[in-house]
C-alpha cells in the first residue's frame, strides 16, 4: 500500500498545474492564484541528491570565481564568521519523524531522497584561513555533543549555540579553536520528542548584545496537528544573554530562518519558508522585516489577509490582523539563508543587499529554488527584481548536486555558501581578488 500511494504521488506531479513565470512569484505584490482544492493528492517532487562530480561546481555571473572552501564536511548547514575571521560551519542534519503514519512515512521517503536525513554529526566545525588567501589553512572540531546545533552568535566572551531544544554557550577566548563541556543551558526551547517539525533554531544579537533572538519554526505544515503542539512555535524570540525576560518578539511565522540587520536602517530581516499543499504556486516563502509584537499570518493566514481555510480560526481566539510580508521570494523555494553584504570586495551593486540560499522545492512540480539569490536594496528596504547569484545545483536529470542553505561573507569580503547535500562550502570571491 505504501508502495502505491507514494506511486501515485510522484506520478501526478507530472501532470500537476502549470508553473508561471518565476517574477510573479517575486516581490512586494507576488501573483497569489487560488489554492488547490483540500484533499488533493499533493505534488511530491523532490530532486535527487546526487553529488558534485570532483570537477564541477556552482556558477556564478561573470567576474566571480568559485572554488571549494572546505569539502567532506558532514551536512553543512550554517555558518558564522567570528571576529578574527574565523569560520564556524554546523553541521547537523533532519532526523526521521516518528510516527504519522503513511503521512509520516512518505515525509520521511521525500526527505532521504531530497538528502535532508543525514548522519548526524550535531557539532561545529572551525575553519580558519590564516593568511587570508582564500583556502583554508586549519580546521578544527570546535564544539561537539550537541542537538542538531544551528545558529552560532558571539556575545561578549560567550559564544551561544541554537541547539533544537535549547539554547546553549559557551565560553570563547578569541582565537580558540575548541570549546569544551556541553554548554551552560541558557533558553529551553519549544520542542516535540520524536516529530519536532522543522528544527532550525538560529541566533542573532542587536548590535549592543543586549538582546539575543532566536528563530523557532513550527512543528506541522499549517497546524495539521492541533495548535496545542505549535506553543511558542512559529515564531521569533527575544532574550537577555543571560535567558531571563524571554518572550515573542513576533509570530504568525511558520518556519522562520536566516535573520538579518538592513544596512543603514537598524531592522531586523528574516527569511521565512512557507506552507505547502496548496498549490504549485502557493505559498511564496519571503523575507519580511520584523516589527516588534507582529502578526505574519501562520497558519490561519497567508500573505497579509488571505485566508488558509484548511484550519479554523476557535471562536474564542481573537487575532490581530496579519502583516503582509514585505517581499515574496517564490513558491516552495525553501528560502532559508539569509546575510546583507556589508563588505566592499564586490562591485558597488552588491553592497547593502540581501543574498539568499534557497534550499530547493519538493512540493512543486517544476522545481523552484536549488540556488542563491541577489534581492538589492535601498534606504533598508528591498529595490528591484531578484537576480540568480549561484545556479547549477540541479543537473538537468532530476538530480540535486547540492542544496543550499547558509550564506556568509568572509574576512576578505568573499561570499561563503553552505551546501548541505554537496558536503561542501562554496566560495564565491571577484575573479581579480581571486588571482592575486
Amino acid at each position: 500500500m505504501k508502495k502505491l500511494v507514494i506511486t501515485v504521488a510522484l506520478a501526478l506531479a507530472a501532470c500537476a498545474e502549470s508553473s508561471p513565470p518565476p517574477d510573479l512569484g517575486y516581490g512586494a505584490n507576488p501573483q497569489l492564484p487560488p489554492p488547490k482544492e483540500d484533499g488533493a493528492i499533493p505534488t511530491l517532487n523532490p530532486a535527487t541528491a546526487v553529488g558534485w562530480p570532483d570537477d564541477a561546481a556552482p556558477v556564478a555571473p561573470a567576474g566571480f570565481v568559485v572554488t571549494r572552501y572546505a569539502e567532506n564536511l558532514t551536512h553543512p548547514r550554517w555558518l558564522y564568521v567570528l571576529p578574527n575571521g574565523d569560520v564556524l560551519v554546523a553541521e547537523s542534519s533532519t532526523t526521521p519523524s516518528e510516527g504519522g503514519g503513511i503521512v509520516g512515512w512518505i515525509r520521511n521517503l521525500v526527505q532521504r531522497r531530497a538528502g535532508a536525513i543525514a548522519e548526524n554529526a550535531n557539532r561545529i566545525t572551525l575553519l580558519r584561513d590564516s593568511d587570508r588567501d582564500g583556502d583554508v589553512d586549519e580546521r578544527h572540531v570546535f564544539a561537539e555533543g550537541l542537538n542538531q546545533p544551528f545558529g552560532m552568535v558571539l556575545v561578549g566572551d560567550k559564544i551561544y549555540v541554537g541547539n533544537t531544544d535549547a539554547v546553549v554557550r559557551f565560553t570563547y577566548r578569541t582565537g580558540a579553536i575548541r570549546v569544551t563541556g556541553a554548554g551552560e543551558t541558557v533558553l529551553q526551547l519549544p520542542y516535540n520528542e520524536g516529530s519536532n517539525g522543522h528544527w532550525t533554531r538560529n541566533l542573532i544579537a542587536n548590535a549592543d548584545g543586549s538582546k539575543i533572538y532566536v528563530a523557532v519554526g513550527s512543528v506541522s505544515n499549517a497546524g495539521d496537528d492541533g495548535m496545542e503542539v505549535e506553543q511558542g512555535r512559529a515564531a521569533i524570540w527575544e532574550f537577555n544573554p543571560d535567558g531571563s525576560d524571554a518572550r515573542i518578539y513576533a509570530s504568525g511565522l511558520r518556519n522562520p530562518v536566516g535573520m538579518g540587520w538592513a544596512p543603514g536602517a537598524n531592522t531586523l530581516w528574516v527569511a521565512v519558508n512557507e506552507r505547502d499543499m496548496l498549490g504549485d504556486n502557493l505559498v511564496p516563502d519571503y523575507m519580511t522585516s520584523v516589527r516588534e509584537g507582529g502578526f505574519y499570518g501562520w497558519p490561519y493566514y497567508y500573505f497579509g489577509d488571505h485566508r488558509d481555510e484548511r484550519i479554523d480560526i476557535p471562536a474564542n481566539v481573537r487575532l490581530p490582523s496579519p502583516i503582509a510580508p514585505d517581499y515574496a521570494l517564490g513558491s516552495h523555494t525553501a528560502s532559508l539563508g539569509l546575510t546583507f553584504y556589508t563588505a566592499s570586495a564586490f562591485p558597488a551593486q552588491y553592497r547593502g543587499g540581501a543574498f539568499i540560499g534557497q534550499h530547493g522545492s519538493w512540493n512543486r512540480n517544476e522545481p523552484s529554488g536549488y540556488k542563491v539569490i541577489f534581492v538589492p536594496f535601498s534606504n533598508g528596504v528591498p529595490n528591484g527584481p531578484p537576480q540568480d547569484f549561484l545556479t547549477g545545483f540541479l543537473d538537468g536529470r532530476g538530480g540535486a548536486r547540492g542544496r543550499p542553505v547558509g550564506v556568509a561573507t568572509d574576512q576578505t569580503g568573499a561570499l561563503l555558501v553552505a551546501d548541505d547535500a554537496g558536503d561542501i562550502v562554496w566560495r564565491v570571491a571577484p575573479a581579480a581578488a581571486a588571482t592575486q
